[in-house]
């Protein structure tokens, strides 16, 4: 239950960062949530661009988000980052694929830092759940 309140915290927060940028903006569903995702400021070296951030992206895959584009949920998700069977570049390639990301973010390495810190962790989150 804990990592279901985590990532709706989480959803809350970005859906709040994210409320200026609203008017130009695509949606994404997350867990019955929409998030507000702005491709207009997209900056090519920067965490800070309003798109979707790096935490709610791996709770997007976690969720099951990302099957259609080859990267499984749940347990299995955490098996294959564990083994490295699946990387930080391969959750946001499936993201972009997705049209969840825009594909810059492919080339931002403080993302995709961010991304992998966030793979990381994952075990602990479930774990918690």
């Amino acid at each position: 239950m804990k990592l279901a309140t985590l990532i709706n915290s989480a959803l809350i927060f970005a859906s709040i960062t994210l409320v200026p940028g609203i008017a130009g903006a695509q949606t994404a569903t997350i867990n019955n949530s929409e998030i507000a995702v702005n491709f207009n400021n997209l900056s090519t070296n920067s965490t800070s661009a309003n798109y979707l951030q790096p935490s709610n992206l791996v709770a997007f895959a976690y969720q099951g988000g990302l099957q259609q584009h080859g990267i499984p949920s749940g347990e299995a998700l955490i098996l294959k980052t564990q083994n490295r069977n699946i990387i930080a570049k391969d959750l946001v390639k499936a993201a972009v694929n997705a049209d969840k990301l825009p594909s810059q973010v492919l080339n931002d390495q403080n993302y995709l830092s961010a991304v992998n810190s966030e793979l990381n962790a994952l075990p602990d989150y479930a774990a918690a759940d």
